[in-house]
């Protein structure tokens, strides 16, 4: 059977540190200690309103963590340079992995799709302006079902998106609850590793293989 690949895109495969830069004018010294924060805050939003059942885009959940971040952290950013920050989502860099990897994937014949809690249209644009769309048959969206990763639901949605079933399904992402939510779901899983500091979460879940590199996907597939 053909293997069908969804991957998550921001952090997987695309790079936000262009959005840690921008805050650096803002933030100074504490600009990683900002940015960590931010990004803990935006999944945090996203956990508690799928469990509430209470949705809003992931760009709400985004926004509503800048704004928490500001407060928690002291600092002033004017509104206009908050929708600046925030645009800056849509026009971030692939890794240098993902855009060598992804026509090496299609040429060897998976079936690739994006897999993202991003608005749809979000992510189109943001593939299309970092030069990999081509590569995917679709974009899937958590937002088609009003909630967010990890709820099962989710991934059960990529799976009939998708035609495919669990095992001939991997989801790839460099975030451990995702992965960890993609084989409690059933499908089988690949940690991107991309720092040695990295540390996956102390579950009884694991991911199927743990990479350095996109570039090591199609490998480790094969011998899974």
């Amino acid at each position: 059977m053909t293997t069908t690949i969804g991957f998550d895109v921001y952090g997987t495969l695309i790079d936000t540190a262009g959005v840690t830069e921008a805050l650096r004018q803002f933030a100074g010294k504490r600009t990683v200690q900002f940015s960590n924060l931010w990004r803990e805050k935006q999944l945090e939003y996203s956990f508690r309103r799928a469990l509430m059942q209470n949705y809003v885009h992931f760009g709400f959940c985004t926004r509503f963590a800048l704004d928490y971040t500001c407060t928690a952290l002291g600092v002033d950013i004017p509104d206009q340079d908050k929708e600046e920050l925030l645009a800056g989502y849509k026009v971030l860099p692939p890794f240098a992995d993902a855009a060598e990897s992804l026509p090496v994937l299609k040429d060897q014949g998976f079936r690739l799709f994006a897999f993202s809690n991003g608005k749809p249209e979000d992510v189109a644009s943001l593939l299309e302006h970092s030069g990999i769309s081509n590569y995917f048959e679709d974009v899937i969206s958590t937002d088609e079902i009003k909630s967010f990763k990890p709820n099962p639901a989710v991934y059960a949605h990529f799976l009939r998106r998708t035609g495919a079933t669990g095992r001939e399904a991997w989801l790839i992402s460099g975030n451990p609850f995702d992965v960890i939510g993609a084989v409690s779901a059933g499908m089988r899983a690949a940690w991107v590793k991309r720092s040695a500091e990295a540390i996956f979460d102390p579950w009884e879940i694991e991911p199927t293989i743990t990479i350095g590199s996109l570039a090591e996907l199609a490998d480790g597939i094969r011998k899974n």
